[in-house]
């Protein structure tokens, strides 16, 4: 793993200010240190990593990427279920299918070219009932649609030839679907945009900003300085960034991020919602799955679904759990809730039961938990991804990256060539 890095603003602190007793300074002093930069990414996930790659592998941007966590990664990018998915799921003409299907393309190259553990080991999407037919035939019109090839409609019989553990009466074969090892991906796609002359600041926490005349200045404080802050004085900030380009890709504090950017109208920031998802791991039992299993999707996911990981460890998972928000700094710093309880297995049980009848009591052990970026809550429908340029907020050189989610992992190279053009145009 690599070595986390000291905050830039100890950094850079020590090299604008030489002072005998150093003081915290609030945003409006000019004693702040400042400094110029080319391109600013906030969030070191793996959207964030990629869109640091693009910029500085493909277009020669010098590239500052600030994360509050002592790593890369440490979030949503690591808490899914590292699937590389077809793009069935989403409407015709939307950024998740457009971005699904490119960035499956792009990642499977890249992950061949670079080495990168993955499989294409496609995938079964079951109908378990009657009523579910008519969806599962929907699923399918929309994948064609959307430029997926491949995707066929079998028989229960059928998949059960593939899957001998599988119980359902339909199911729709999709052979593009795989999975990665998430961690390797962005331990290369960090390499990469570092050989090109990017910088990674980890437990560097972007705490804000405002636009003055054509310019954005992104207050910036270290993660421990942030974790002290006694939440009723003035929020301090450490340094001032001034970036030519900014990309707000701050995954489940993005919205918090942008809210506190003065000048920025409020109207155009969604509201934030949380889906908490978790997966359990089967013990003690071999593996009864060759490939990915996923029922008729849920309300806020795509149901709790088989996951094998490139060790052939079968995971379930992720349900939906609505959860509230927390304050934007602890959302900086993700403080997030992501313990697992045993007796959540009481409610996988059943669920997993309709497709593999077969799975034993008390076979399930906690795994681990992960948060989704929702735009829409429970009683709302999906929506999609959300990409705000100067074209939405009038601002020139800053893109917002809003609910991304599933599919983000397979679309994050998408998506970077999409804010690339965006911001370079």
């Amino acid at each position: 793993m690599m070595k986390p890095r000291n905050s830039i603003t100890k950094t850079i602190i020590q090299k604008f200010m030489n002072m005998s007793n150093p003081r915290k300074t609030p945003f409006s002093s000019s004693l702040i240190p400042r400094e110029k930069v080319d391109c600013l990414v906030i969030g070191a996930g793996i959207v964030g990593i990629a869109v640091a790659k693009e910029l500085s592998v493909n277009h020669g941007r010098q590239v500052l990427v600030v994360d509050s966590a002592p790593i890369f990664g440490s979030a949503t990018s690591s808490r899914n279920s590292e699937v590389i998915h077809a793009g069935i799921y989403y409407p015709p003409n939307s950024l998740k299918a457009s971005f699904c299907v490119r960035g499956k393309e792009l990642l499977y190259k890249y992950c061949k070219d670079h080495e990168i553990p993955h499989k294409q080991i496609g995938k079964l999407i079951v109908a378990t009932g009657l009523s579910e037919v008519p969806r599962l035939s929907a699923f399918m019109t929309r994948g064609i649609q959307n430029g997926v090839e491949g995707l066929r409609m079998m028989e229960g019989y059928e998949a059960a030839t593939l899957e001998p553990e599988l119980q359902c009466i339909k199911a729709l074969w999709s052979p593009s679907s795989g999975i990665v090892d998430s961690h390797s991906l962005m331990l290369s796609l960090v390499g990469e945009a570092e050989s090109h002359g990017a910088t990674f600041s980890y437990n560097t926490a972007a705490i804000g900003g405002h636009i003055e005349g054509n310019q954005i200045q992104i207050h910036v404080s270290g993660s421990n300085a942030l974790a002290n802050w006694n939440g009723r004085s003035e929020l301090d900030s450490e340094l001032m960034l001034i970036p030519k380009l900014v990309v707000n890709s701050a995954g489940l504090s993005a919205p918090a991020i942008a809210k506190r950017m003065k000048g920025l109208p409020d109207n155009i920031i969604p509201a934030s919602h949380y889906a908490r998802g978790c997966y359990f791991t089967l013990s003690n039992t071999k593996s009864p799955f060759k490939h990915l299993i996923y029922p008729i999707p849920e309300v806020g996911g795509l149901g709790v679904h088989v996951t094998l990981d490139l060790n052939g460890q079968v995971k379930f998972g992720p349900d939906v759990e609505w959860i509230k928000g927390i304050d934007d700094i602890p959302s900086f710093l993700n403080m997030f809730d992501y313990s697992v309880h045993e007796d959540r297995a009481n409610q996988f049980y059943p669920a997993i039961r309709k497709y593999y009848p077969g799975l034993k009591d008390g076979s399930l052990e906690p795994g681990y938990a992960g948060i989704r970026p929702k735009l829409s809550g429970p009683e709302e429908g999906p929506t999609d991804f959300v990409v705000q340029g100067e074209d939405i907020h009038g601002i020139s050189g800053l893109v917002n990256l809003f609910g991304i989610e599933s599919p983000g992992l397979t679309s994050s190279m998408a998506i970077a060539e999409h804010v690339a053009a965006k911001l370079l145009k």
